[in-house]
């Protein structure tokens, strides 16, 4: 008997979303910039203790293309942006076997003096992939075919200058709209419509920064917190209306990890010799005051994050304390999230990113290695160390027991669970 057209439709589906038996998992997802919660962490265990002597078995690899872009994985599928041919390409692998699906140009190659290509992590969100370029191209395709649904050019939109090192934001998905940070006097945020691309509002002032914006559930409400080149911003997620706005200047706007949420309280850390802070969030009246908590500036901050997000495991933040200004020194470091106080550091570290799971750091460093480490506030322990490509600043993607890391040639797949 014929299949109908509806069940072809299904058996296609199902087919691309199967993978082998030491595949990613269909359930596993590692959908945006630092996993499901954005936050660095996964709730998958079984993980490996240590590497073995020969390392984590290579599932694939491939060949990528040059950029910044990390890895976001969903119903078997590998997504990042590369360039290649002289276009920031859009990229889709299958995660059983690393076979390019397919390849959506975005826009003309991206060149800056502080790297080429695009910074952005994409965003899935159902059947929609969200891309931000380098020169502030937001633009939605097609989870399953890669063909482009909608382009916006923010930049040209809301009349924004464009970020020195080039726009960085990876979307977040909020409802029904997906945001980036801009960069304007007048309009630091904005947010357009996830099916249309329309714009849906646009909030806040300053520089865009490098920062990617979260949904955190801080001062008792959940909200967008934005780090934008100058200060710390908190959103209304459906109205973008600003509830409340704290001054955070550092040298070329260079904030870059995202803020993370503690006990409804909100941590920054920029790199530059600047340092880091609590900040605990009041009701008002007019929406909320924010205060320090505690603050940890200049040259002996414990802890100066570059452009790595720092991990919050209980009470204790993992994350790498960046010497000078965007020099070649970092320490791996853990601080008390509450006091701010430094409990641990691993000095001259080197610099690196960083994800956590089954009690453990996934650690890429700049020196194409991965390092897996204990999670522990007690003290530092290694657990295995490798070299698996060449030099990159993306954190590690988890799903399913499967590792990915990229680089500006290749893209790896490693299996890293427990027999």
């Amino acid at each position: 008997m014929k299949a109908s057209p509806v069940g072809l439709l299904v058996i296609l589906l199902s087919g691309l979303l199967a993978v082998t038996s030491r595949g990613a998992e269909p359930t596993a997802e590692w959908p945006q910039f630092l996993g499901p919660q954005r936050n660095g962490i996964s709730a998958e265990t079984g993980l490996l203790d240590a590497w073995p002597a020969s390392g984590p078995q290579v599932v694939w690899r491939q060949p990528g293309g040059v950029g910044m872009s990390g890895l976001a994985i969903s119903r078997g599928r590998v997504l990042t942006v590369i360039e290649r041919a002289g276009k920031q390409q859009l990229i889709a692998l299958s995660s059983a076997d690393g076979k390019e699906l397919w390849l959506t140009e975005l826009a003309p190659a991206f060149r800056n003096a502080m790297g080429n290509g695009t910074r952005a992590t994409p965003t899935i969100d159902g059947q929609r992939v969200f891309a931000f370029t380098g020169e502030g191209l937001l633009i939605a395709v097609d989870f399953v075919t890669g063909k482009q649904l909608w382009s916006k050019d923010t930049l040209r939109e809301l009349d924004s200058p464009q970020a020195e090192y080039g726009m960085a934001c990876s979307p977040l998905v909020v409802g029904d709209h997906v945001v980036v940070t801009a960069g304007t006097a007048k309009e630091a945020v904005a947010a357009f419509n996830k099916e249309t691309g329309a714009l849906a509002w646009k909030v806040g002032r300053g520089p865009a920064g490098y920062s990617s914006p979260a949904l955190l559930n801080v001062g008792g409400k959940n909200q967008i917190v934005v780090f934008t080149g100058d200060a710390v911003l908190g959103l209304n997620p459906e109205t973008g209306a600003q509830g409340w706005r704290f001054p955070y200047e550092t040298d070329f706007a260079c904030n870059i990890a995202t803020p993370v949420a503690y006990k409804g309280q909100v941590f920054v850390s920029a790199g530059e010799n600047h340092g880091s802070a609590l900040l605990a969030l009041k009701g008002t009246n007019a929406g909320f005051e924010a205060s320090e908590v505690w603050a940890s500036q200049g040259p002996q901050s414990v802890l100066r994050t570059e452009w790595q997000t720092a991990i919050l495991l209980g009470d204790h933040l993992y994350g790498f304390d960046n010497v000078g200004g965007a020099g070649p020194i970092s320490h791996l470091t853990c601080i008390n999230a509450a006091s701010g106080e430094r409990v641990w550091q691993q000095t001259r570290f080197g610099k690196g990113n960083m994800i956590a799971a089954d009690g453990k750091l996934f650690i890429s460093t700049m020196n194409g290695e991965l390092v897996i480490a204990r999670a522990a506030p007690e003290k530092y322990e290694e657990l295995g160390r490798m070299e698996v490509l060449g030099s990159t600043r993306q954190a590690p993607a988890l799903a399913g027991g499967l590792l990915y890391l990229r680089d500006d040639k290749e893209i790896v797949c490693l299996d890293v669970r427990k027999n």
